[in-house]
């Protein structure tokens, strides 16, 4: 599979987590992600989560008060990136707790490292809940001996 960009916005649009997987200058970057969060964030619940914009089809899902928006190839199989979107939450949700925009702005590495174990140059490497939560683990013991390291 291949993903060009994974974003994380919130319901003003504001983005919050930006991760791409293909060159872009900064004002490419900024015009892309206002182009597809205000389109995405004009439909409705009822119309499906599956957007054209450029050369890109955009899947995205709401969860609460976030979007979670996946950028793939035309011929990408929709379904798949909703099941790796929903993977990805429910694995930020075992770690956070309930997962709000607090965790991801307060926890942004941790995000982001969650995010690079399951995708790795646009191909989703991981999809297995165990292996994605033994992962998690792994960081927080990480994270943990670091913090402890800095205090003393």
């Amino acid at each position: 599979m291949t993903i060009r960009f994974v974003l994380f916005v919130n319901k003003q649009g504001q983005t919050r987590v930006a991760q791409y997987y293909e060159h872009l200058s900064l004002d490419e970057r900024r015009a892309l992600e206002g182009e597809i969060v205000r389109k995405c964030l004009a439909r409705t619940d009822q119309q499906c989560s599956f957007v054209e914009h450029r050369n890109y089809k955009v899947v995205y899902r709401r969860y609460a008060s976030l979007f979670f928006l996946v950028g793939v190839d035309n011929d990408e199989n929709e379904l798949a990136i909703l099941e790796f979107i929903h993977l990805l939450v429910e694995t930020m949700d075992r770690h956070f707790g309930n997962v709000c925009e607090l965790d991801i702005m307060f926890h942004l590495e941790k995000v982001h490292f969650m995010l690079e174990e399951m995708v790795m140059n646009g191909c989703i490497v991981e999809t297995n809940n165990s292996t994605s939560n033994d992962q998690r683990c792994i960081f927080g013991d990480l994270v943990g001996s670091i913090n402890d390291i800095r205090q003393t």
